[in-house]
């Protein structure tokens, strides 16, 4: 009778125990096993459907264990409680970590990086939105908008002078309003009271440092020439010379010309500085940091004139006199129009 009783007994503990170790199990796999095969970055927008991340996550980071990562999705909720963002998913883990991430909206900062020639709004909005999720047509109606740009300090026609080249550490979601707050705080840490001491020693406001900056930004993309030419426009400033710069002339065009002829020069636009002295009203184009200090810190010469290279490698020839610059500017005329460059 006893041993009729011991037997169901121990089938019972060894069910319980095979549950619990199984339990323990898929406890162990959704919690602490590696979960993945790949690092991968998963980008969730407003109202993608849960499908579509569970596409994305299979295909990028590959589950090592599909049943682990539908498990931790259920317990956690996911499909009502994803939030949008930036993820980076570490191959070492868990999938309720992931799912956690998810719902809680543990984002990994993106980095949004300024380089490179930025001289319209268009490219400086497709630049911002290809790299965050707000989209160009946002931006581009900010960079536009004196009323949006007004809380920074700026408007829409000076509002290149705002945004620096640099690479801005940020959650991906940033709002346009997140965005313009991180430039105006990389303009303020920019401008520091040494700088600004600078500027006040040369007669000129930081704006109008930053406008003489974005014509060097225009002239050259050689980093050891800033300073130099830099300092054949500030000795042309101070003589009260015209500035006669060409990169002014191809704002005025829209960067639509890639010659300046001698027609283009009459073109009746306060930013013709072959028309008139002084700085054009604002900057024309996203100014390089390196090309504001070659400003502040322009060469002392005594070139008044310089020319592009007619060997075409990115570099200048100065001259003193007019003479000499105009020998040099017949020489880059003859290496254009062997080029048949013509506009």
């Amino acid at each position: 009778m006893n041993r009729k009783i011991v037997i169901p007994a121990a089938a019972i503990a060894l069910t319980v125990l095979a549950a619990a170790v199984s339990f323990g199990a898929r406890w162990y796999t959704d919690n602490r096993a590696a979960g993945f095969t790949n690092d991968y970055t998963l980008f969730v927008y407003p109202d993608t459907p849960l499908s579509e991340v569970v596409d994305s996550i299979s295909a990028g980071a590959v589950p090592l264990r599909p049943r682990s990562l539908a498990r931790s999705f259920a317990k956690e909720n996911v499909e009502e409680n994803i939030k949008p963002g930036r993820y980076v998913i570490p191959a070492s883990k868990p999938t309720v970590y992931v799912a956690r991430m998810l719902t809680h909206g543990w984002q990994t900062p993106a980095n949004l990086v300024l380089s490179g020639t930025l001289r319209t709004k268009e490219r400086l909005a497709k630049l911002i939105s290809l790299q965050m999720m707000v989209d160009s047509t946002t931006v581009a109606d900010a960079l536009r908008s004196d009323d949006f740009l007004a809380p920074y300090g700026f408007r829409s026609d000076d509002v290149f002078g705002l945004i620096l080249p640099d690479t801005y550490e940020m959650y991906w979601t940033a709002s346009i309003e997140d965005i313009f707050e991180r430039f105006r705080k990389e303009y303020d840490a920019f401008w520091t009271s040494e700088r600004l001491a600078k500027a006040e020693k040369l007669g000129m406001t930081p704006a109008e440092v930053t406008v003489m900056a974005s014509i060097v930004n225009g002239e050259t993309r050689a980093e050891k020439e800033y300073a130099t030419i830099a300092g054949v426009y500030m000795n042309r400033y101070h003589k009260g010379m015209r500035l006669q710069a060409d990169p002014t002339i191809c704002y005025i065009y829209g960067y639509k010309i890639n010659r300046v002829l001698k027609s283009y020069l009459d073109v009746e636009s306060p930013y013709n500085t072959y028309k008139y002295a002084g700085l054009p009203p604002t900057p024309i184009n996203v100014v390089r940091k390196k090309c504001i200090d070659a400003v502040l810190d322009y060469e002392v010469h005594d070139y008044l004139y310089f020319c592009a290279n007619s060997a075409f490698d990115g570099t200048h020839k100065f001259a003193k006199n007019y003479s000499e610059h105009l020998e040099n500017a017949r020489d880059f005329q003859r290496a254009l129009n062997a080029r048949n460059i013509k506009k």
